[in-house]
């Protein structure tokens, strides 16, 4: 697949997976040779709310692509502090606000190995194999759900073309 398939007709990009799997390097080509604009979304502090900053987000004009969003918190935040700061229907409301703004849901994933060795490489230091694992696999778990409420396209990363723009 290659990159013009993936924007052809979207004006809303979510980009989603764990860290080191690719959605920066892609959504920096996608800014570049397709006008988006990167909505980078780092850790949003616990006493703001959390749908609400993604929904003014989402009001915004223009063509947006989201490098980590919501979906994020439902992975990162049951693994790491036990619980998810974005309820099921939370998610599935912003999930229908972003195919409403001719979106798609990007899932990017890779092996394990593949990834863990990425972060090895870009950082110096990575988390171990078996929570590469769980990650990717609470990932999969949460596609898996919204894809009943949205269209999800599943990317695997360690064969997509996408030269680094860095």
């Amino acid at each position: 697949m290659s990159v013009e398939q993936i924007v052809a007709g979207h004006r809303t990009l979510v980009l989603e997976g764990c860290d080191g799997v690719g959605k920066t390097t892609l959504a920096r080509r996608l800014s570049v040779d397709h006008g988006f604009t990167v909505v980078h979304s780092p850790r949003t502090p616990d006493h703001l709310d959390l749908a609400g900053r993604y929904r003014a987000i989402l009001a915004q004009e223009g063509h947006l692509l989201f490098d980590r969003c919501f979906l994020s918190e439902l992975v990162y935040g049951p693994l790491n502090r036990g619980r998810s700061r974005i309820t099921w229907s939370e998610a599935i409301d912003l999930a229908e606000t972003v195919i409403a703004r001719d979106g798609l849901l990007v899932h990017l994933t890779a092996p394990p190995a593949v990834v863990r060795q990425r972060l090895l490489t870009r950082d110096g230091e990575a988390i171990s194999l078996d929570e590469v694992t769980a990650l990717i696999t609470a990932y999969r778990r949460v596609f898996e759900t919204l894809a009943d409420y949205a269209p999800v396209l599943t990317i695997n990363t360690s064969t997509l073309d996408v030269p680094s723009t860095e």
